[in-house]
C-alpha cells in the first residue's frame, strides 16, 4: 500500500490496525515517518511485547512529530478499538483511578504508534500484582560532565556485584547517555522495599567506585559523577522499555546488549534504521529474563545493615 495514502491498513497477526497520516514526518533530520516508526516496531515485535507484557504503560506521544510538543499520557487515549487491553491503576495523590494501556500483543503497540506514540514507558509491575514489582531496575545516569567511558566502567562494577549476589542482570542502552540493567524478581515486595533494596545495591556500587554517587539532590552531586538512580524503582516511575524508540532526532533506541558488548559500544549506533537488522540477527537478548528470578532478601539485609529507611 502506498505510503502517500491518508489512511493505510496494517495487518498485525489477526488484527488490522488503521494508520492515519502514515507519511507524516516524525524525525525531520532523517525524514523518517510515522510509517517508518510502525515498520520499526513490527520488526522488533517479539522484543517490544516481551518488554511491555501486561505492564501498565505510559505513552510519550508526539502528535506533530518531534518538531511539535511532547505529551506524557497515562490514561488510554480515546478512540481505542475494543481489542485494546488496559490495566487500572490508582493514584493516591489525586484519589483517582486511571486505565493505562496494557500490551499483550503486537497490535497493541502498533495502535499506540497510530496514536502518535514514539516512546513506551512501562511500570516495573504487572497487572496481576500492580503494587508488587517483579522487575528491579538499575539506572546508570551520568551527570552532565560524566563521559560514557565512566558509564562503561561502572557497568562492569554492577556486573561484578550482581555476580556476587547470584543475580542475572539484563543490560540495555537507555537510548540517552546512560545504561539500564534489569533483574527479574519475585513479586513479593511492595515498591518501598524494592526501592530500599535498590538503594542498598547502589551504595555498594558507590563504595567500589569514586565515579559513583547516590546523592539524591542534584545540587549535591559532582557533575562528573554517575548517579545510580535507585528511585526508578519507586511507584509510578517509568523508563523507556527495551526496544522503545526515544524522542531524539537521530531515532535512537533503548537496545538490549550483551555484557561483553558494553566496553566497545556507542549508544548512538542503535537507531530505528539499525536495530531491526540486529534484532533479526541476534533475536531478543532479554528473552530469558523471566527465567532468571532473583530473591532480593540479601539486598534488604544490606539495607538493614546500612540503616536505610524505606
Amino acid at each position: 500500500m502506498a505510503a502517500s495514502s491518508p489512511v493505510i491498513e496494517i495487518e498485525v497477526d489477526d488484527r488490522v490496525v488503521r494508520v492515519t497520516n502514515p507519511d507524516r514526518v516524525y524525525f525531520p533530520e532523517h525524514g523518517w515517518t510515522k510509517l517508518d516508526l510502525v515498520d520499526y516496531y513490527l520488526a522488533v515485535g517479539p522484543g517490544i511485547v516481551n518488554a511491555l507484557y501486561e505492564r501498565p504503560c505510559m505513552l510519550h506521544r508526539f502528535p506533530k512529530g518531534l518538531a511539535g510538543d511532547k505529551v506524557h499520557q497515562k490514561k488510554l487515549p480515546s478512540g481505542a478499538p475494543p481489542w485494546i487491553e488496559t490495566v487500572r491503576v490508582h493514584f493516591p495523590r489525586y484519589d483517582r483511578d486511571v486505565d493505562e494501556l496494557c500490551v499483550t500483543e503486537l497490535a497493541h503497540v502498533i495502535w499506540a504508534v497510530q496514536m502518535s506514540t514514539v516512546e513506551l514507558h512501562p511500570w516495573n509491575s504487572r497487572r496481576g500484582h500492580v503494587e508488587r514489582p517483579d522487575e528491579w531496575r538499575i539506572d546508570l545516569d551520568p551527570g552532565p560532565e560524566c563521559d560514557f567511558a565512566t558509564v562503561q566502567r561502572v557497568a562492569g562494577i554492577v556486573h561484578e556485584v550482581l555476580d556476587e549476589l547470584g543475580a542475572t542482570g539484563f543490560p540495555k542502552t537507555s537510548g540517552g547517555s546512560g545504561l539500564h540493567v534489569y533483574v527479574r524478581i519475585r513479586p513479593e515486595h511492595e515498591f518501598a522495599d524494592v526501592r530500599r533494596a535498590a538503594l542498598a545495591f547502589a551504595h555498594e556500587v558507590e563504595r567500589r567506585s569514586p565515579d559513583v554517587t547516590t546523592a539524591w539532590w542534584r545540587k549535591d552531586r559532582d557533575p562528573a559523577q554517575l548517579f545510580v538512580d535507585y528511585n526508578q524503582n519507586a511507584r509510578d516511575h517509568t523508563i523507556a522499555a527495551a526496544y522503545s524508540v526515544r524522542g531524539f532526532p537521530d531515532g535512537r533506541v533503548s537496545t538490549p546488549v550483551g555484557w561483553d558488548e558494553i566496553d566497545a559500544l556507542d549508544p548512538h549506533d542503535f537507531t530505528i534504521a539499525t536495530v531491526p537488522e540486529r534484532f533479526a540477527r541476534l533475536g531478543d537478548l532479554h528473552a530469558g529474563i523471566d527465567a532468571a528470578v532473583f530473591d532480593i532478601a540479601p539486598l534488604l539485609e544490606w539495607a538493614d545493615r546500612d540503616g536505610l529507611d524505606p
